[in-house]
């Protein structure tokens, strides 16, 4: 039976992969450090629902100790590492730079080094659109150059695509990095924007919606990307025999196992249309608050998922009025509103 070790199963993605590999009979271990970003309870409450599942264990303790993370994973010998931790949020990250070169950066390196000398099978590691930055042809694709990100966040996540691809030469360590475009759904995290227009919205409070509603996002549902994720696994990369017949679209490096998929909706939704399908749903009326653009802050993002279809033949679908749909059902059970 397949034994996949997954970092930050306390976290809104790691959550709800954990759960459907559960589902399907797979042993699951998780790792988390349940910091005080946001909400502990929200975390807590997840963790709780995975341990319920049989074949879920879980270890509670940072990346950046990698004593813990190295006995969690020689304990458990894992055949696959899908690490989802992350210090997230590009906003945050002008606040607190330093916890992003902790978590991200550190914490990465000794999850490849763990990854490294178990020989895992797969090593599955969450990059983000935001690596794309200052790029301007759309719809992004992964042969793309990306090299002006705008946020320190949106650096470290760069840098461990580049960490990944050292290890998978090096090591001969088939690895799969993939880039998530604005992921929504149940159990989401608070600092998100639909989590956040939801709560003010009912609560009667104003919104701000930056560039005055002119923003694009590729609005991807938990469940289309996790079940990407999941398909992904089954598929490493391996080292080309010739790197001249590696195909344009596809990423796969010359020279290493290693690949970088985009996992997104491929269509762009205009913020302003997005608070629209909010109200539609909430039935009540948002106070806006227009407000100009943020630093770090990229007008658009808009996912080729091409190589995805090709390595799995499945893309996400989800329409946006239905994941919200779903996500305000959820919020209204779990916090009575």
């Amino acid at each position: 039976m397949t034994r996949v070790f997954i970092t930050g199963t306390a976290g809104f993605i790691g959550f709800h992969l954990a759960r459907l590999l559960l589902d399907e009979g797979i042993t699951v271990h998780g790792y988390d450090g349940i910091t005080d970003y946001y909400d502990v309870s929200l975390k807590k409450r997840r963790h709780q629902i995975l341990l319920q599942k049989p074949g879920f264990s879980r270890t509670e303790a940072m990346l950046e100790d990698n004593d813990a993370l190295s006995r969690a994973v020689d304990g458990f010998a894992p055949d696959i590492i899908v690490h989802l931790a992350a210090q997230a949020g590009v906003r945050y990250s002008l606040e607190a730079p330093r916890a992003y070169i902790d978590a991200n950066i550190t914490g990465t390196f000794n999850v490849m080094e763990a990854a490294r000398r178990l020989e895992v099978s797969h090593l599955l590691m969450a990059s983000t659109s935001s690596v794309y930055g200052a790029n301007t042809q759309m719809p992004y694709a992964e042969t793309d150059k990306a090299d002006s990100p705008m946020t320190i966040y949106a650096a470290t996540k760069k840098a461990t695509e580049a960490m990944g691809h050292s290890y998978a030469h090096l090591w001969h360590l088939p690895t799969t990095m993939f880039r998530f475009f604005t992921v929504y759904g149940p159990w989401g995290r608070p600092d998100m924007a639909l989590f956040k227009f939801v709560d003010a919205i009912l609560e009667g409070r104003p919104i701000d919606i930056y560039n005055h509603g002119e923003m694009y996002r590729d609005f991807t549902y938990v469940d289309d990307l996790v079940h990407g994720i999941r398909l992904l696994m089954d598929v490493p990369p391996m080292r080309p025999d010739a790197p001249d017949d590696i195909p344009e679209w596809d990423s796969l490096s010359p020279v290493a196992p290693y690949r970088i998929v985009n996992i997104g909706n491929s269509d762009k939704v205009r913020l302003a249309d997005f608070v629209d399908a909010i109200e539609a749903e909430l039935g009540v009326s948002a106070k806006r608050n227009y407000m100009d653009m943020q630093k770090g802050d990229v007008p658009a993002t808009w996912a080729d998922a091409r190589l995805l279809r090709e390595l799995t033949g499945y893309a996400p679908r989800t329409d946006i009025r239905d994941g919200i749909a779903q996500f305000v059902r959820w919020f209204r059970d779990y916090y009575r509103k």
